[in-house]
């Protein structure tokens, strides 16, 4: 045996340790990354903090079941699910107890979904829940979901409680879509629950589809008649309760479509609030509210013009500082520019709008709330707003001719709004009966078909000089010629029965 073949047997166990070595540390290395990989898998896939799926992990989840049903011929049902009014909840708590609920609401809806389902988590309100079943399995399900939050839900230790419902629309694999649209499908369904109010469920059907594309196709031709200055504002006056003249009026968007004619604002403005346009046509409307009320003033009208405004802008922390730059701009008083604010808005109470509210007191803003009496507004908070004016919902002045409720309810109204120095006004006035009832409870200013529809500013200014119009048979009121704005709201001071102007 030579040396070279002497050295090759003692090189040999030496390699082969060497590639034992190798192995080992490959094998390891192989399952370290494993490991790895499963636990990123897993928190991609659920949620840290509720234990629910995530978004990835529900479609994961989905793909699994769709190759299950299409072996079985069996069907998938969705759930989009929505808490009804979350950031008004969550509001109400610091950001530990917001986490709270979001893990209570959680907990209460994998244990109504039960063990056979799996919920998943897209936001603290909105969540996606898959279970075996066609539609019947699919709504009663949701029933029970909704059943099971007709309990408020505890916000963990504080002892705390917070009244929680929810919206949801089911959708069914593969009768209602393919694997790709089918959780849409259940979120269309969604809205249409949620547009019959909170706490409501709705089973797809192929005719919301078609809804949402002729929809897609509104919102599109609505963005070009924002661009395009298609919209127009008409006018609803305002008239006092007791001269029966008028007093001030309220601004109306208006929409005529080049194809499909007229398109009611109950159409449009949803569309706009959810697409996110509504802050472009509300900069517009109060653009456009000054500019008609200027043109007025040239003719020596001085009236108050009222404007809507929205949630949205409300939220908006440059609102009040726009519309006070547009009225220097137009030279017009700040006393002479009402914002109408729903009720339901106006409860918000969140640091936003709380902001804004102030800034609009500042400002010397008319501020009213709109549609009374369909929110939950307390005593307390009506005397936190810098509001001059309640305006009841049209909903009880309808009835006040045959409702004995309707008429104790409006002549509540005016007893909470004396008690708070506040003018009050009702809106949807169509019969002389609800005009005298109304007057005689002591109303300031009354709004309807039976004395004006809403025209345009030409034809404002056209009734302002006297020449007549759908309208002509109503005044205006000799002080809205004043050239003294402020020696107008003295002189108001101090008629018998005023409230604060």
């Amino acid at each position: 045996m030579n040396t070279l073949q002497i050295l090759g047997l003692i090189a040999l166990p030496i390699l082969i340790w060497l590639y034992w070595l190798e192995r080992r540390r490959h094998r390891r290395t192989t399952e370290r990354m494993g490991r790895a990989l499963q636990d990123m898998s897993g928190r991609l896939t659920v949620d840290a903090h509720t234990g629910l799926l995530t978004l990835a992990g529900f479609e994961a989840r989905l793909a699994e079941e769709v190759q299950r049903v299409g072996r079985t011929d069996g069907s998938l049902s969705i759930l989009s699910l929505s808490l009804d009014n979350f950031t008004l909840i969550t509001n109400g708590f610091d950001s530990i107890g917001a986490a709270q609920i979001v893990q209570s609401v959680a907990t209460r809806l994998s244990e109504a979904a039960g063990p056979e389902a799996r919920v998943a988590t897209l936001s603290g309100s909105d969540y996606l829940v898959i279970t075996s079943g066609g539609g019947r399995i699919g709504s009663l399900l949701a029933e029970r979901i909704q059943k099971a939050f007709a309990q408020p839900v505890p916000a963990g230790a504080s002892g705390r409680s917070a009244p929680v419902s929810c919206s949801i629309g089911v959708a069914v694999y593969p009768q209602h879509g393919n694997q790709a649209e089918i959780a849409s499908l259940a979120g269309l369904a969604l809205r249409k629950a949620q547009e019959a109010g909170p706490g409501h469920w709705r089973l797809y059907e192929p005719a919301m589809g078609q809804q949402a594309r002729d929809e897609a196709v509104l919102v599109q031709d609505l963005r070009q008649a924002v661009a395009e200055g298609q919209l127009e504002l008409y006018f609803q006056p305002k008239i006092d309760a007791r001269s029966l003249q008028v007093t001030a009026a309220e601004s109306l968007v208006r929409w005529h479509h080049p194809t499909r004619g007229f398109v009611s604002p109950g159409v449009f403005i949803p569309l706009a609030e959810r697409y996110g346009l509504i802050g472009d046509i509300g900069d517009w409307v109060i653009q456009a509210a000054c500019e008609a009320a200027a043109q007025w003033a040239e003719i020596g009208l001085r009236m108050r013009v009222a404007v809507n405004i929205s949630g949205h802008q409300m939220r908006q922390t440059d609102l009040v500082e726009k519309i006070v730059a547009t009225l220097r701009l137009h030279q017009l008083e700040p006393g002479r520019f009402t914002c109408e604010i729903t009720e339901t808005v106006a409860m918000e109470d969140t640091a936003a709008t709380r902001l804004t509210f102030e800034k609009m007191g500042r400002a010397g803003l008319h501020v009213s709330i709109d549609d009374f009496g369909t929110g939950y507004s307390s005593l307390a908070s009506l005397r936190q707003l810098p509001a001059a004016e309640l305006k009841i919902d049209r909903a009880f002045v309808t009835e006040l001719e045959t409702s004995e409720k309707a008429r104790n309810i409006a002549r509540s109204v005016i007893e909470l709004a004396r008690s708070l120095k506040l003018r009050v006004v009702a809106e949807g006035v169509e019969t002389p009966g609800q005009r005298d009832i109304l007057a005689g409870l002591g109303y300031n200013d009354l709004q309807g078909f039976l004395f004006c529809m809403p025209v345009n500013a030409a034809e404002i200014q056209r009734m302002a000089t006297g020449g007549g119009g759908p309208a002509g048979r109503v005044g205006f009121r000799d002080s809205l010629y004043a050239t003294d704005f402020q020696g107008e709201l003295a002189g108001r001071a101090t008629e018998p029965g005023a409230l604060r102007g």
